[in-house]
């Protein structure tokens, strides 16, 4: 028998929202309805479509299916079904007729229609009776982000996550169900790092161990400092005169307050490394402090007389020499 993809019947990604595969069902249905195709395949493909969006709307159907889909379905196209499951048991407890799945395809009729019909019984498996698996399976891992500020990710923490995991409710439909869990995070995570936590994840199957959770780590910018790799960039502003005498100034690091001299005749774009203060680690980052020359909003009268003085005296410096100008 043919393994049915449903995604591929309406066009969209396993992870498609339920408005996209709304939306994808609604644009073929109009496309291929028998009323107003003009495809000679019109018919078929219009059947294919309703049958697709009819497991794909109900989270608890497309659950069961994505299953199946996973464990059943092989890379040439054919279906196999998983050891234990029972031809023509179902995936679910009541909602169809014998009426209703004749219009569905062979592979439809086989999955849901004994299960659907009136009066059939449930049991173990998923969603109520119809993929008995006696083989133990491992539960799905799950993906969760978690977004920190930078002094989280630099100092650790303790935060809590929640995510969902799909799992067998008393009846043995797949439910969908929310878990927070509260996660400490090392010291030293950067953006994009991911945290696995071995058996967090989606329960398994007839005994199976459950999957793994992966937190992926994502910072929230701040307003003075930038990370690359496990350097931390801070660009700092110094007047006029210490850029030219040299001075020793108070500038921030993630660790706390440090005290850095800046060399005489400093320019803009100058760079100090800060050794060992930037994210930590085995091999512990850096600080990069960059250096940015600022001109006061206004000059008292005095300094613009000595500005006049300095021009005077520097007269030959000609600071777009470079540009040949």
């Amino acid at each position: 028998m043919d393994f049915k993809d449903y995604y591929s019947a309406l066009g969209v990604s396993e992870s498609a929202s339920p408005e996209d595969i709304k939306k994808a069902y609604r644009k073929l249905a109009r496309k291929f309805h028998p009323d107003v195709s003009k495809e000679e395949d019109a018919t078929d493909k219009f059947k294919d479509v309703g049958e697709a969006y009819e497991v794909l709307k109900d989270p608890e159907k497309r659950a069961e299916y994505d299953q199946l889909r996973k464990y059943g379905a092989k890379d040439d196209g054919s279906f196999q079904p998983p050891p234990g499951w029972q031809s023509g048991s179902g995936f679910g407890g009541g909602g169809y007729t014998e009426a209703d799945a004749s219009q569905f395809s062979d592979f439809f009729e086989e999955i849901f229609g004994g299960g659907r019909r009136a009066g059939a019984s449930s049991g173990p498996g998923f969603g109520g009776g119809g993929f008995r698996q006696s083989r133990k399976m491992r539960g799905e891992d799950v993906h969760a982000r978690l977004a920190l500020f930078l002094e989280e990710a630099f100092n650790g923490c303790d935060k809590q996550v929640s995510f969902t995991v799909h799992d067998a409710d008393e009846h043995g439909r797949m439910v969908a169900r929310q878990k927070t869990l509260k996660v400490k995070i090392p010291a030293g995570m950067r953006d994009g790092q991911h945290i696995r936590l071995r058996g967090q994840g989606a329960p398994g199957v007839s005994g199976g161990e459950p999957g793994d959770l992966f937190i992926e780590v994502e910072l929230a910018p701040h307003p003075h400092f930038t990370v690359e790799g496990r350097n931390v960039l801070l660009t700092v502003p110094v007047a006029p005169w210490e850029a030219a005498l040299g001075a020793t100034i108070t500038v921030p690091t993630m660790g706390g307050k440090v005290n850095v001299k800046v060399p005489q005749n400093t320019t803009s774009g100058r760079k100090l490394r800060l050794k060992g203060k930037g994210f930590p680690g085995k091999q512990p980052g850096d600080q990069i402090v960059i250096l940015q020359v600022a001109m006061p909003e206004q000059h008292a009268p005095e300094a613009a007389q000595l500005y006049e003085q300095l021009a005077e005296l520097e007269k030959n410096f000609n600071p777009r020499n470079k540009l040949h100008v």
